[in-house]
């Protein structure tokens, strides 16, 4: 890609205060295209709806920090402005993306808005949209995932016609006023912060109104208890986030009448698909009616793992998984029926051991025997960092492997999956809220011939539920047009 170097402004402040005031012209865009139109506008790879001007402002300098190009809002406001004057249909468009390709073929002699026509050509009028009817989707369980998966789905909900939240199943708390107690936990999270919106709480119709959206509470111990016709809800996604069930007899438990899929958020037993979306997310197919979206650090290492073994192959290797403590630890000391994990949480470094390698096989069958594994749980509260050490099939350096899966992050399809970072200054916190799968960090990796050790972040709890929910866009059948085409 051609560099894109731009002078430094004689006014630094006046410069700001410009840029600025195109970010703040750049909201009511991006949300009219969004609500109205179903478009949803990224700047590589980060979505840009729902964000404050300083987001914008900071995902403008993103490009610069990782591919040397600073994309300004001097040259992306003026593109959001062509696109809002289309009549698109539903779409994923890269804007950042668009923009570069604008600039490094100078258009090949075409205006802008000649160029959006041109790349856009196949929205432009269309009413195809990336679902022909909404999908309902059933979460059974809300804790520290469902809820995360829950505030994903709210705020992707758009115009209401692709994914809708329409119930969540929980078990009855022994005090009054269990449902503003659960609507807290929503509201606020010690880890993600605040939710950003509105929670209204109709306790006498069991109903939380989520920004909007009305979101029926069933209480039940178990999913035969349940009927969802009965809450006028159909064919519906249901999301299992307990791990209580996790065989093909046990899930098979939650296909009642109006549920007719179900996703289990935890590694599954039996023939069931453990699906590291970006991956093998082809296993999907419309016959399935069960599913699992593997575990957070099988998602984190997978997608690594299988650009590695395409370029260079993999002989052998370790995965050490650095892991936040989890809620099935004691916080402190006390009875636990597993190995170490009756210490206090907050107050060890306590080893244990971790299935993720041996999942590996599942979705990459080539790696089936290669890998080993342990995990140490920390205490931190979230963020998690895989510790890949492996022996590649051929020699590479510290620049060339960094080089290949920085490209990987940027500008291949598994863009959702690996992030890649070249902080000198980066810890854990850093990476809370991050939606891929893992981040590289670049300044961290070893090389020596063919033997390699990479460093791999990962919020092992939001990053693990937006693999979840494009698992389950999957799962229901979304479509959507991508633009740039190799965005």
């Amino acid at each position: 890609m051609e560099e894109q170097k731009r002078p430094l402004p004689d006014d630094f402040f006046k410069d700001w205060k410009e840029r600025e005031a195109l970010a703040e012209g750049m909201i009511p865009l991006i949300g009219k295209l969004y609500r109205q139109s179903n478009i949803s506008t990224y700047m590589y790879g980060n979505n840009m709806v729902n964000k404050s001007v300083t987001d914008l402002m900071q995902e403008h300098r993103f490009v610069r920090q990782v591919e040397h190009n600073e994309i300004s809002e001097f040259d992306t406001f003026p593109m959001l402005e062509g696109l809002a004057k289309l009549q698109l249909g539903p779409a994923h468009i890269d804007l950042g993306k668009m923009v570069v390709k604008f600039q490094n073929t100078k258009g090949d002699g075409r205006t802008l808005d000649e160029f959006l026509v041109d790349e856009l050509g196949d929205i432009i009028g269309s009413d195809i949209k990336p679902l022909p009817e909404p999908q309902d989707v059933v979460l059974y369980g809300f804790g520290r995932i469902g809820r995360l998966i829950a505030r994903i789905l709210v705020d992707k909900a758009g115009g209401g016609d692709v994914l809708r939240l329409r119930a969540i199943v929980i078990r009855k708390g022994k005090v009054n006023h269990d449902l503003e107690k659960r609507a807290a936990l929503l509201r606020r999270d010690s880890v993600h912060g605040p939710f950003k919106g509105t929670i209204r709480v109709l306790e006498d119709q069991n109903t939380l109104v989520v920004n909007g959206n009305p979101i029926k509470i069933i209480y039940a111990n178990s999913p035969e208890e349940i009927d969802y016709t009965t809450y006028g809800i159909s064919n519906a996604l249901i999301v299992d986030n307990t791990g209580v069930w996790k065989d093909t007899a046990g899930l098979s438990g939650h296909l009642r009448p109006g549920a007719s899929k179900v996703l289990l958020t935890a590694p599954a037993g039996d023939d069931i698909p453990n699906i590291v979306y970006g991956i093998n997310h082809h296993q999907i197919t419309p016959d399935r009616k069960i599913i699992s979206a593997a575990s957070c650090t099988t998602n984190a290492i997978v997608p690594v793992l299988k650009c590695l073994l395409d370029e260079y192959g993999i002989d052998s290797g370790h995965v050490e998984t650095v892991h936040a403590y989890t809620n099935d630890q004691n916080l402190i000391d006390n009875y636990h029926k597993g190995g170490r994990r009756g210490r206090g949480a907050a107050l060890n470094m306590v080893l244990t051991s971790t299935g993720a390698a041996k999942a590996v096989s599942k979705a990459i069958p080539e790696l089936k025997g290669k890998l080993t594994g342990n995990a140490i749980r920390v205490p931190t509260p979230n963020v998690s960092m895989a510790i890949l050490n492996l022996q590649l099939g051929t020699d590479t350096t510290v620049e060339e492997l960094n080089e290949f899966l920085r490209q990987k992050a940027l500008h291949s399809s598994l863009q959702q999956q690996i992030g890649y970072t070249a902080s000198t200054e980066a810890v854990s916190t850093d990476f809370v809220g991050s939606r891929q799968a893992c981040v590289l960090d670049a300044e961290a990796t070893i090389v020596d011939g063919k033997s390699c050790v990479l460093y791999c972040w990962y919020d092992n709890e939001f990053g693990y539920s937006c693999q979840v929910v494009r698992c389950l866009e999957q799962f229901a059948g979304v479509v959507w047009p991508r633009y740039p085409n190799n965005a």
